[in-house]
């Protein structure tokens, strides 16, 4: 497991120690994970990760190996959101998002499938977001990250399936963590888009306090409950907010598109004068 310091991936790292499961839970900073390894030396291990270091995570999935005998499922839940429009996010801002929301799970996921193709059994949870399937002002780059993250899973899940490999989307709404607090916002602000932002900043900064937030504890009930199944769904949607906010996106991209067929813009006469 990934980003388990805190919120969601410390509540599972938490939920496994006391259930006795075999573990390695993983941080930039291991100090914060040390009370798990010392209540529970047998099956937690703890290593140092930033998923943007390569060394770092040969080094966490041997870690696997060589303690619990290897990785029988992987689930990449480090990641942070970059905040800004297209025009205010710097390319490095954008790289930054996305070295650590998609190639760092994509780096993992190429580490520790030669492991899966040789035992034909292995299962990758990548944790998403409603932005992996729409967008908010503000929330450019986080949204392609999750987008993109999106088309990775489902990559892995037409091209290993027959390998044994699952892969499992969970599409997360407002989860009561420092999600929104730790959201960073770009160098450079551009006062034009501040009546299309600052809405949805001020909201995400303070989604813990909401009363459709879903609370922290039934995170690791979810990851539990789909590496548990025999055939998981691809996607799994996830939250109290889910039917508000993904619902209406999924309901209205396909309104455009049974739209965009009614109208012919996908025959040649619809382009030709």
């Amino acid at each position: 497991m990934t980003g388990c310091s805190s919120g969601l991936g410390r509540a599972l790292a938490e939920n496994l120690a006391r259930t006795g499961e075999q573990a390695v839970v993983t941080a930039r900073n291991p100090a914060t994970l040390a009370d798990l390894a010392e209540a529970h030396p047998a099956t937690i291990a703890v290593a140092a990760l930033d998923v943007r270091d390569e060394a770092q995570c040969q080094a966490a999935v041997d870690l696997a190996g060589e303690r619990f005998g290897g990785i029988d499922v992987l689930v990449n839940n480090a990641g942070y959101g970059q905040f800004g429009s297209v025009e205010e996010v710097s390319e490095q801002e954008v790289r930054d998002q996305l070295e650590t929301n998609l190639l760092g799970p994509w780096r993992l996921l190429r580490m520790v499938l030669p492991q899966w193709r040789e035992r034909r059994s292995g299962h990758s949870i990548l944790v998403s977001s409603t932005c992996g399937s729409m967008s908010l002002p503000g929330l450019s780059a986080y949204a392609v990250s999750k987008f993109a993250l999106e088309g990775l899973g489902e990559s892995l899940a037409l091209e290993a399936a027959h390998l044994g490999v699952k892969s499992t989307i969970l599409q997360l709404g407002g989860f009561a963590t420092s999600y929104g607090t730790s959201l960073v916002e770009p160098a450079r602000r551009i006062e034009d888009y501040a009546v299309a932002e600052d809405g949805v900043l001020a909201g995400t900064r303070a989604i813990a306090d909401y009363e459709f937030t879903t609370p922290v504890e039934l995170f690791p009930l979810l990851v539990r409950k789909v590496a548990a199944m025999a055939e998981p769904p691809l996607r799994v949607p996830f939250g109290r907010d889910i039917e508000v906010y993904l619902a209406a996106a999924l309901r209205a991209r396909h309104q455009d598109f049974e739209q965009a067929l009614a109208e012919g813009r996908h025959t040649a006469e619809w382009v030709t004068p």
